[in-house]
């Protein structure tokens, strides 16, 4: 294990502005409240009979939002998680799990989710990050929305999961393929050291 250091956030910055400017994209393009007849969703979210016709969309899917609300909290929990992984593990393994734990999960929500219904945004690759984590620092007290307590970290990704299955609308396969290869990849990094002290 190495010592803690002090690290560029440049490359989460990135992925969040990107975000923001395909959401401004989205409701300069079809107006708001943001809906599947967006041209701009369309052509870049996600849907299992869409996908044949465009493959980019496994991955594209992930900087697409359908809401203030959605981008909002998707963005705080990229912001606070990803500068967190950052300093764990370094820039390289960020980026490596952000894609891959995206990646599996809209694969993972291809194959279980309604062939025709269109999925977006970045929980998928969020949740991947968080599972890496759980992994490598899970007793790290964290502060959760609206709960005024720390709690364990492993304990606040727990919760953010099962909140996953209360709520119509939210694409929980692309969740549990994301905190799944977040998981298995944060008990490799655990394994090869590559970690920080934090």
């Amino acid at each position: 294990m190495r010592n803690y250091r002090a690290v560029n956030l440049n490359v989460l910055w990135f992925l969040i502005a990107l975000c923001v400017v395909i959401f401004a994209i989205e409701i300069a393009v079809g107006g708001y409240p943001i809906t599947t007849t967006n041209q701009v969703v369309l052509f870049l979210g996600l849907a299992r009979v869409l996908l044949s016709n465009q493959p980019w969309t496994i991955i594209t899917a992930i900087f697409v939002h359908g809401g203030f609300a959605h981008i909002i909290f998707n963005m705080i929990s990229l912001y606070f998680l990803g500068s967190f992984f950052l300093r764990a593990a370094g820039e390289r393994s960020f980026l490596a799990v952000f894609f891959l734990g995206g990646l599996v999960g809209n694969a993972v929500y291809v194959l279980l989710a309604p062939p025709n219904v269109i999925a977006i945004g970045a929980s998928g690759a969020i949740f991947a990050i968080g599972g890496a984590l759980a992994t490598l620092v899970p007793r790290v007290p964290v502060y959760v929305f609206f709960i005024p307590i720390a709690m364990p970290l492993w304990a606040a990704i727990i919760i953010f999961f099962l909140l996953s299955f209360l709520f119509s609308g939210i694409a929980w396969q692309a969740h549990l393929g994301g905190l799944l290869l977040g998981l298995v990849a944060g008990f490799i990094l655990r394994r090869r050291g590559r970690i920080y002290y934090l």
